[in-house]
């Protein structure tokens, strides 16, 4: 899976938002300052060659729909990230973002408390 830029990972997160859409569509639910249209199409196509997005064509308008799922990404992104700059190690990035003060005490424990009733894998 190719590592999307910025400006794709935001289409990318919208077109998840909001399901099938057109270039034009997508524009509207864009957060100000709106990207030129000509410019959000060009990022759509990276998306698909990228091959996250493929298009069906009605008449001379293209839909654009995900071929990649949210945790599909999420998954390849944070495994390549744990292990670039972790280590491979999951204790080491917990403790990271303890040190950061982003995460807290109590949601270690409610996240252990998760783990031991075996909740994690229902989301």
């Amino acid at each position: 899976m190719e590592k999307l830029t910025s400006q794709e990972e935001t289409a990318m997160r919208l077109i998840w938002e909001i399901g099938p859409c057109v270039v034009r569509a997508l524009q509207e639910k864009y957060p100000e300052p709106k990207p030129p249209y000509t410019t959000l199409a060009s990022i759509v196509k990276n998306l698909e060659r990228k091959q996250y997005v493929k298009s069906r064509r009605y008449g001379n308008v293209y839909e654009y729909y995900a071929l990649v799922q949210p945790e599909e990404y999420k998954k390849a992104f944070m495994t390549e990230a744990v292990s670039n700059l972790f280590s491979n190690s999951y204790k080491d990035l917990v403790s990271f973002f303890a040190k950061e003060e982003k995460i807290s005490t109590k949601d270690l424990q409610e996240i252990i408390a998760m783990i031991e009733q075996g909740k994690l894998n229902d989301k």
